[in-house]
């Protein structure tokens, strides 16, 4: 992909919108890839036990599969300047009732849009929604992008 022309850019412009499923066989595989193998991510009786309404999302999983669609977009990963978000509510993914734990049981709902943009120096701010349902799961995301 080429390089984001900053000039092409208006605020109010959605230049992202997808869902992304996640399963109970995502927490694994984040689990062994950050080490962080908290029972909160994979034991229902525990997670219940501490005060959740089931297992849920690590947080760094949240940000990363965000994060991943607007590299995409943006076709270069250094020309992310800047990421930031506020963990509003904890993403539940239930257990699947049948077939494998790779099962989606769960999606987060991402949609950005440019929120500032200044073609002349080369930069911009991306402001994304995260939903799960009608919950916002992440709140106050951004990211800036220069090139």
């Amino acid at each position: 992909m080429s390089p984001i022309d900053f000039s092409q850019l208006t605020i109010g412009d959605t230049v992202v919108e997808t869902e992304i499923p996640l399963s109970r066989a995502s927490l694994i595989d984040y689990a062994a890839a950050s080490g962080d193998h908290n029972p909160i991510h994979w034991n229902e009786r525990f997670a219940r036990e501490v005060g959740l309404d089931g297992v849920i999302a690590h947080g760094m999983l949240s940000m990363a599969v965000v994060i991943a669609p607007i590299v995409e977009w943006l076709g270069d990963p250094g020309a992310i300047s800047d990421y930031r978000t506020r963990f509003s509510a904890p993403v539940l993914v239930p257990d699947a009732e049948s077939g494998t734990p790779a099962t989606p049981t769960t999606s987060l709902a991402l949609t950005a849009t440019v929120g500032a943009v200044d073609a002349a120096v080369g930069t911009a701010r991306i402001d994304i929604t995260v939903k799960t349902g009608e919950t916002d799961v992440l709140s106050r995301t951004q990211v800036r992008i220069s090139r």
